[in-house]
């Protein structure tokens, strides 16, 4: 039977930042995912590493802080995966939100940020953009350009896990849980890899499955204490159009926010449009884009970038459909916290609800320092703040 001190089910960008935190501060880790590194939720995201500017709106002044500063680090430590792009803002005559109230958050986003040259803002001639992209000059009064940073979320996730095994993290993946039973110690697993029944021993569980994290409380043979939430569908779209020269940050018909952005595809440098908010019923292994999302992202594109005196057919190559967790509640989604939960469901039981790619570095050392005190102190061998993450 083996034997470690941390257990972490999923192998998606807060499993694996999980496992390197664990491992880095001197812990034995396994890994348990289901599928393959990153293939769930990690690898359907909008790939961007940003501070969400959108979340001034709310008033999530800590997160967007706190996100800024992990966009910083990963810039740092991963210049192969994360690259800073420039988003383009464009005001128009009917946009909702004026240019005035763009500006101030842009003046925010840059303070959050601490005046960081890579935070700052200017408005550029209006023009300029649509001689590039073709984004649409009728209305049109002001573009406002700024920095965030954009990923493969998928390749950073396996780049993460990586780095967590050359600290000494274990993974096994297609790896099916039967039933989690509560020790005196601690849990004791049984799952199925490659047809062979294992079972392991752990002091402490975290719960990193995204979507799937009340799903896996079903497994514990123990009353557990869930938390009631939200999954939100997001969809996006890649279409047959060649990539725009920055991402565009657009105002939706419902005032929501839609990102145009360049997408590599088979290759080639392709368009993806994304995302969505609809709420979601079901098990979240059955989550898929519907026809309705998919022209409602073709929409904006085209009222963006293709006149109405242009009669032009834009392909749809691929779409895929991801899954937020958001706390349940009455309200708007869109002002909803953004920032991950962290929660024992039931003693030695950590379960994640949330969360922001960008900010998976902070939030797993959060977990590792909530799962400490069961532990015990270790000799901390590396620092994931200063952890190279290679691309290969």
């Amino acid at each position: 039977m083996n034997e470690v001190d941390v257990v972490v089910i999923g192998a998606g960008i807060h499993g694996a930042g999980v496992a390197q935190a664990a491992a880095a501060a001197g812990y034995s880790v396994l890994v348990i995912e289901k599928n393959d590194i990153g293939t769930g939720t990690s690898s359907k995201s909008s790939k961007l590493i940003h501070g969400g500017l959108r979340y001034l709106e709310s008033y999530q002044f800590s997160l967007v802080r706190k996100s800024l500063k992990e966009r910083a680090v990963l810039c740092r430590i991963a210049p192969e995966l994360v690259k800073l792009q420039p988003f383009y803002i464009p005001v128009y005559k009917n946009t909702t939100r004026r240019s005035l109230h763009i500006r101030t958050g842009l003046i925010l986003y840059a303070l959050l940020g601490g005046l960081h040259k890579n935070n700052l803002f200017k408005r550029i001639r209006r023009n300029k953009t649509g001689k590039t992209d073709g984004l649409k000059q009728a209305d049109l009064q002001h573009v406002y350009r700024y920095f965030d940073g954009q990923t493969n979320d998928q390749k950073l996730t396996e780049a993460v896990m990586r780095s967590a095994q050359q600290l000494g993290s274990q993974l096994v993946c297609r790896a099916i849980i039967h039933a989690m039973t509560k020790t005196e110690s601690g849990y004791s697993i049984t799952y199925t890899e490659e047809n062979k029944e294992c079972t392991v021993k752990a002091k402490v569980v975290v719960n990193a499955s995204g979507p799937w994290v009340n799903e896996v409380h079903n497994l514990l043979l123990a009353p557990v204490n869930s938390l009631d939430i939200d999954l939100v569908q997001g969809t996006h779209i890649i279409i047959d159009v060649p990539a725009p020269s920055g991402i565009y940050y657009l105002e939706a018909q419902d005032q929501r926010a839609v990102f145009v952005m360049p997408y590599e595809f088979n290759g080639e440098k392709k368009t993806m449009v994304g995302t969505t908010e609809k709420l979601f019923l079901g098990k979240a292994d059955d989550v898929k884009a519907t026809d309705e999302e998919v022209d409602y992202l073709l929409n904006i594109y085209k009222t963006y970038f293709i006149p109405d005196t242009k009669q032009t057919t834009v392909k749809v190559i691929q779409q895929f459909a991801g899954l937020r967790v958001l706390p349940k509640d009455d309200g708007s989604m869109f002002s909803r916290p953004r920032d991950t939960i962290l929660h024992w469901a039931i003693p030695g039981f950590l379960s994640l609800y949330g969360g922001k790619l960008t900010a998976y570095r902070s939030t797993s050392e959060l977990v590792v320092q909530k799962i400490k005190p069961l532990l015990g102190k270790r000799q901390r061998i590396a620092d994931t703040k200063q952890l190279y993450l290679s691309k290969e």
